[in-house]
């Protein structure tokens, strides 16, 4: 297992239980670098399967975890989360 990312272990997301935040930083890492294209076909199984795991994401769990990846991530890793969030909003 890879060293946790520090965005892990922020206080933002002290109170979102640790499958979820596993869930979001696979979604994340899995997530970069692919094309509007890939990232429709990757968006999909990746809801489905929260879906399969009974993970849902309250609105505030939401913003708090895309605030604390937000904050430790480099210019280019916050391109590719706005990227992500648009089609995640689709």
């Amino acid at each position: 297992m890879d060293a946790e990312p520090a965005w892990m272990s922020d206080s933002l997301v002290k109170d979102i239980p640790r499958k979820k935040l596993e869930f979001l930083g696979q979604m994340f890492a899995e997530g970069q670098g692919k094309s509007q294209k890939e990232m429709m076909a990757f968006m999909m199984p990746m809801m489905k399967k929260a879906k399969q795991e009974n993970l849902t994401f309250t609105p505030q769990e939401m913003s708090a975890a895309i605030a604390a990846i937000k904050k430790y991530s480099s210019t280019d890793e916050l391109k590719q989360i706005d990227k992500i969030l648009a089609k995640a909003k689709q």
